[in-house]
């Protein structure tokens, strides 16, 4: 083996390397490196109190880190879920608010974007008969096939 696994690791060994694998999480949106961080972690806390060979810290190590990802995609990951409208009803799209990314008046089609996803896309083409510039505010009245059919947002402002 490694000439320096020959020594048994210290505990502090595994705490900076459960700080540099939590640390890495910043860069990977998985939350896996966070918890092989967090079981490192836990096994150099154990062995302040209680000496380990190698092998036994290893088990310890991967059977906290196997045991934490099981629990985390079990009852966590779930709450976590993707908070968009995806797979409701027509009736839940009706009345959502979008902006006006571009639009064509000679074919009264153009596309919006809504500030969150709707059916899993935030942006949508739709059907409007009138003046709309890129920007302005429409909501959701009716569904025509991919289209969304939309009326203008009434403004609060009072003109000067």
């Amino acid at each position: 083996m490694i000439a320096w696994l020959d020594h048994n690791l210290l505990y502090w060994h595994w705490v900076i390397f459960g700080i540099a694998l939590v640390a890495l999480e910043l860069f990977t949106p998985t939350f896996v490196t966070l918890w092989l961080g967090v079981a490192a972690v836990i096994v150099g806390i154990v062995m302040i109190f209680i000496p380990l060979e190698l092998s036994i810290e290893l088990v310890i190590w991967i059977t906290l880190s196997v045991l934490f990802l099981l629990l985390w995609h079990k009852f966590v990951s779930p709450r976590m879920a993707n908070q968009t409208l995806a797979g409701l009803s027509k009736e839940a799209i009706i009345g959502q608010v979008g902006m006006v990314t571009f639009y064509n008046r000679d074919q009264g089609r153009g596309m919006l974007k809504f500030p969150a996803p709707i059916l899993g896309n935030d942006d949508w083409e739709f059907i409007f008969d009138g003046v709309l510039e890129n920007g302005d505010r429409v909501i959701v009245k009716d569904i025509s096939g991919n289209s969304l059919i939309v009326r203008q947002q009434e403004t609060n402002s009072k003109p000067s």
